[in-house]
């Protein structure tokens, strides 16, 4: 493509990657986007072969398109929500923290001579980082607590079913602790709400450092958190409920020039042939009810 024709200023000047494939699949264009995400320009890649410059490109799933695209003239596509990404590049501003590599739709499609011969393919590559970003914000707020971090109820009912049934078909253990914050409504009175705040996210931050990530930790209401322990049975939740015991005892959070130290109480249930979630988080909240009464800053066992 001549670099002063007026189709180039336009491939160049695109918010889209653009790039050119031969039917070796060497590189035959290489726009201005993608020399900026990339770090290769044009002059560094042209006439190579794709897979020299991006070797995890190589896959039968991308070979098989490139065949399907220059032997039938078809189009394919590499959505977001399937593949990620097509090319490793590094996310462009805040909409990318929570992604290693740059989100991209991609579009691959034939070009043609004037005998309307296919003699090389192109590849639209497109940044939907921050759309992406967006969508797992909203998928986030239908299932976390804004405050701690954490499930919300709601998924924890959820997934509590979904690990019920297939306890009922593989026979695994399960067990389901319930902790509750010692004296929390003191620290609300005493220190305010904020402060009340900030501990919430400290126990749960705690909590979720002391379990595997196959676990689930929700915020059930106020005080209250609920794990779920997959694959666990009565003693192995007793270790994991008296770590976490153990490790809220000792912390203390710093808060308005005050060191506030608070303690939890925890209840451990165990799974049993034939519960439904409703049974199991009943037994967990009354083991609870029962390390209260007993002094609590303890666990108790139902």
């Amino acid at each position: 493509m001549n670099s002063g024709d007026g189709l180039t200023q336009i491939f160049n000047t695109v918010n889209i990657g653009l790039a050119i494939l031969d039917r070796d699949l060497k590189v035959r264009h290489w726009n201005r986007w993608l020399e900026i995400h990339s770090n290769l320009s044009q002059e560094a890649v042209l006439g190579g072969h794709i897979f020299d410059y991006f070797p995890q490109l190589d896959s039968p799933s991308f070979n098989k398109n490139c065949k399907v695209v220059l032997s039938f003239g078809s189009f394919a596509f590499f959505s977001q929500k399937l593949h990620g990404y097509l090319f490793p590049f590094k996310p462009d501003g805040s909409f990318g923290s929570k992604f290693e590599f740059m989100q991209q739709s991609c579009t691959m499609g034939p070009l043609r001579d004037t005998s309307g011969a296919i003699t090389s393919l192109f590849l639209i590559v497109q940044d939907v980082t921050e759309l992406a970003s967006y969508e797992q914000k909203l998928v986030e707020m239908n299932v976390k607590d804004a405050l701690t971090g954490v499930y919300n109820r709601r998924f924890l009912e959820l997934r509590l079913a979904e690990e019920c049934e297939r306890h009922g078909r593989y026979a695994r253990e399960m067990s389901v602790l319930m902790l509750d914050i010692d004296y929390f409504k003191k620290v609300n009175d005493n220190f305010g709400h904020q402060c009340g705040d900030m501990v919430l996210k400290a126990v749960a931050d705690k909590v979720l450092a002391s379990l595997r990530k196959t676990d689930i930790v929700a915020r059930y209401g106020g005080e209250e958190f609920c794990c779920v322990l997959p694959e666990t049975g009565m003693e192995q939740a007793r270790q994991v409920a008296e770590n976490i015991r153990a490790v809220v005892a000792q912390m203390e959070t710093v808060a308005h020039d005050h060191v506030l130290k608070v303690t939890a109480s925890l209840g451990v249930s165990v799974l049993k042939d034939g519960d439904i979630p409703d049974f199991l988080l009943r037994r967990a909240d009354s083991a609870l009810y029962d390390a209260k009464n007993s002094g609590r800053n303890k666990v108790s066992f139902c």
